[in-house]
């Protein structure tokens, strides 16, 4: 691999030290595409599986189960924000830190995201899982879906700290540069979660709670990977058990950059609540079911821009760190490039052939119009999503806390839930729909504003190094205060 002129030699020749950013991204990308692809299939044939489930008594039980897994995600959300809090902020940590050559501290963040993931794991079991039905009802579970809702929650919720750990562990893979590890993770959970499902849902007729527990073993298995391959010492980051103590200033840095990712999931948790109850509202079960199919079709219509997103985070961070402002800059470029691009086709291949894809789930008639109905009402703001991906990832990526704070909570906060509370008084179940694109446009307007000085500093602190020594910063100091969040500039 080609180094760059004045790299840091404690590095130990990590991936991510390479001029070649664009190569670099063809690098990254395509494992955490596989790895997230067959995941998200996952969820997709796991919703068809339910859409074609029967009871013990042979009784078709998928259009009122797929209700019960939509009203069981804003709950599901609650949780995973908390683990992404850790995930993101750890992985923007990382990232800086080896950039800047402080393999010791990147290493400190590892054993304190797994310290606190395990401590959040316990309190978020014991309030959600005595509270369900309370959940639940909040959020608009009719006495009909209510049963499969609580099916599936208590067994999700039992588990959740192999869910969180494996997450942490799957976005620290990442951070460090080996997407190929995650990659694994990812197929080897979703691989044997699809045939755990086909066994318990079609063979064994177990229903949503047959595809808890496929979900449940399925991340436990995963997570034993992720956890053989730190302990195994073939990580770059090494695991240290003196590094689980917690400290104070590790755990700041953390959370002022996490904390954006926690907001953000938090607020999509909280609108989805709303957003649900105004499709029971104006539409009933049948919508309830058809925004099910829609959330996991919307899955992979977003996965290419995600990825790339989430392919260009430990680029940026590492360039960031290592004060690389033109690399970061030109990563920045190719990552907008291609997101828009892949977001685009999949907003041509969606629109256009709505029914054929849900009748994959469900054939019920009245089902198929409902999910084409909803899907042409939101896809419209699809092909604008990768620009809006990235920029939040970009955010993240180098530290700026306060930006990527502003950008987590716009979308949820700022426009979709005044959306959904406005626009179905005055458009009825159309407006429950619509206030997705209308949300989209105004999150990428604001972004757009946001990450402008951004690029534009980019850009003149990597003209101003052109033709220095190699290893000397030229221009603004653009890099974050150790344990502020903020620029010195």
């Amino acid at each position: 691999m080609r180094q760059i002129p004045g790299a840091r030699n404690n590095l130990d020749r990590n991936v991510l030290d390479t001029d070649r950013v664009g190569w670099l991204l063809l690098k990254l990308a395509p494992p955490a595409f596989f790895g997230m692809f067959v995941q998200t299939l996952y969820n997709v044939v796991n919703t068809i599986f339910i859409g074609h489930a029967v009871d013990a008594a042979g009784n078709p039980i998928g259009m009122t189960a797929i209700a019960g897994l939509s009203i069981v995600f804003p709950v599901q959300m609650l949780f995973m924000g908390i683990g992404m809090m850790v995930g993101m902020g750890g992985t923007s940590l990382i990232s800086r830190s080896i950039g800047s050559g402080e393999k010791a501290k990147a290493e400190r963040t590892l054993g304190n995201g797994i310290t606190c993931v395990l401590i959040l794991s316990v309190i978020i079991t014991a309030v959600i899982l005595p509270n369900i039905n309370g959940f639940l009802r909040l959020i608009g579970a009719s006495e009909d879906v209510l049963p499969y809702a609580r099916e599936y929650l208590v067994i999700i919720v039992s588990a959740t700290v192999f869910n969180l750990l494996g997450m942490i562990l799957l976005t620290f893979v990442r951070a460090e540069g080996n997407a190929r590890v995650g990659m694994i993770a990812n197929i080897l959970g979703a691989v044997l979660n699809i045939i755990l499902d086909a066994i318990f849902i079609i063979w064994l007729k177990m229903g949503v709670t047959g595809a808890a527990l496929g979900t449940v073993i399925a991340q436990i298995v995963a997570l034993i990977y992720l956890s053989t391959y730190y302990l195994s010492g073939s990580s770059y980051l090494k695991f240290h058990r003196a590094n689980l103590r917690l400290d104070a200033g590790i755990l700041k840095q953390i959370f002022s950059i996490g904390v954006s990712s926690f907001v953000q999931t938090i607020a999509t948790s909280f609108s989805a609540m709303i957003l649900l109850r105004g499709v029971v509202l104006y539409g009933g079960d049948i919508y309830l079911s058809a925004f099910g199919i829609f959330q996991r079709v919307i899955m992979f219509a977003t996965m290419p821009a995600m990825v790339v997103g989430q392919g260009v985070q430990p680029i940026l961070g590492f360039n960031y760190g290592a004060r690389r402002f033109g690399l970061a800059l030109k990563a920045l470029m190719i990552a907008t490039i291609a997101s828009t691009a892949l977001s685009l086709v999949a907003f041509v291949v969606l629109y256009t052939v709505p029914g054929p894809i849900i009748k994959i789930f469900n054939t019920d008639p009245a089902l198929v119009d409902a999910g084409i109905r909803v899907s042409r009402l939101v896809f419209w703001s699809l092909p604008i999503m990768g620009l809006v991906m990235v920029g939040a990832t970009s955010f993240m990526s180098i530290g700026k806390a306060v930006q990527a704070f502003i950008t987590a909570v716009a979308r949820p906060v700022l426009f979709l839930i005044p959306a959904v509370i406005i626009l179905p008084r005055l458009m009825g179940l159309n407006g429950v729909f619509l206030s997705f694109p209308a949300s989209d446009v105004l999150t990428l307007l604001l972004t757009t504003v946001l990450i402008i000085p951004v690029i534009n500093q980019f850009r003149k602190a990597g003209a101003s190094q052109k033709g220095t020594a190699p290893g000397q910063l030229a221009g603004p100091d653009l890099v974050s205060s150790p344990g502020t969040g903020q620029t010195n500039k």
